[in-house]
């Protein structure tokens, strides 16, 4: 496993996660349980420190209410939140304290290697926003670079939007490519880059959706000047034996959805944990088929972490890849179960 895996992972005081205490995480990584039992609530755990390590901690705290609807029952039952995640040899921790004002201050912050001997680095306590970027930035080599560039490499994939309004339908930068973004609202704009400069991952990609839809050949990428030096591209696409130009709307939202998980699974440079929230929703059975053999063929060079419904998707991974999360006295519990105990457990999911 690559040292930029997550190995390891405690939170406390998270949304409904009270208490995961060094959890180990392996290369792949399916959460499986009903509606509201907390497999979201992990997902936001990587988008809050995703936004806490790129010093947006508060922003991102207001935009959802404040910390007391952040900490496990509010802020009476849950006086602060907790976490450390571990990958390779290097550790990330910090603890947050509520404000009276609904924002969150850090109590402690601190970077550990564990070599030889265990370094352990505080960064200070009193501030608002993660000083680990910073630090980084200025010590080349150090363990808070390597630490922020771990972390900061981590991706959060969520496509359930794909309504008339959409990002990815509409018309985008054709310079924002270097990346594909959470939701895929650059999809056109990436995969242009990608045929471009990674044809191979282009042409991947391209069969690839071919398998989930029969009648599709390709993505038409065509640049439009909106102005000197600037551009911008909207997906379109054609069917086979066709040469007219197809919007996204004709597409189903499953197929539509296809695209984008496919683009984010075969992409050449992945991030080293990619983490991908009921990537089945709308999918034909024979898609999630597809989808699972894409999860274990990126998961040979990128950490999976997925939550899922889908026991069509669960029969794609071994038993040892899954976690089982219920919800015990009102917080949510993640259990990696044996045979015996995962059987009834399913017969019960699926019998109720």
């Amino acid at each position: 496993m690559s040292p930029h895996h997550i190995t390891h992972l405690t939170i406390e005081g998270f949304q409904s996660i009270r208490r995961l205490d060094q959890f180990e995480l392996g290369s792949i990584n399916v959460l499986i349980g009903a509606n509201g039992v907390g497999k979201s609530n992990f997902v936001n755990y990587f988008r809050m420190l995703g936004e806490l390590v790129e010093e947006r901690l508060q922003v991102w705290t207001r935009e959802r209410g404040g910390s007391d609807r952040l900490l496990t029952y509010g802020i009476k039952q849950t006086p602060r939140l907790t976490s450390t995640i571990t990958f390779g040899k290097n550790a990330y921790s910090f603890q947050l304290k509520p404000t009276v004002d609904g924002a969150f201050v850090f109590e402690d912050e601190r970077v550990f290697f564990y070599g030889d001997f265990t370094t352990d680095r505080p960064l200070g306590s009193g501030h608002t926003e993660a000083r680990l970027k910073g630090t980084a930035l200025q010590q080349r080599g150090s363990i808070e670079r390597y630490c922020y560039e771990s972390i900061s490499n981590w991706r959060v994939f969520h496509f359930h939007d794909t309504s008339d309004t959409a990002a990815v339908k509409r018309m985008g930068k054709l310079h924002d490519n270097k990346r594909l973004r959470s939701d895929a609202s650059n999809l056109a704009a990436y995969l242009y880059h990608l045929r471009e400069h990674f044809p191979q991952s282009y042409e991947l990609i391209r069969k690839t959706v071919r398998l989930a839809i029969p009648f599709f050949d390709d993505f038409i990428l065509d640049p439009e000047e909106i102005r000197p030096d600037e551009y911008q591209i909207q997906l379109r696409w054609r069917q086979k034996d066709s040469d007219y130009d197809l919007l996204p709307s004709q597409l189903s939202d499953g197929s539509l959805r296809f695209m984008c998980l496919a683009t984010a699974l075969l992409q050449p440079n992945p991030p080293s944990t990619l983490i991908l929230d009921e990537p089945e929703l709308g999918l034909h059975p024979y898609a999630i088929g597809l989808l699972g053999a894409l999860v274990r063929s990126a998961s040979e060079h990128t950490q999976i972490i997925l939550s899922t419904q889908s026991l069509s998707l669960l029969s794609e991974v071994h038993l040892k890849q899954m976690i089982v999360v219920e919800l015990e006295e009102g917080v949510s519990v993640f259990k990696r179960l044996k045979l015996h105990e995962f059987e009834n457990w399913l017969e019960y999911y699926v019998n109720g």
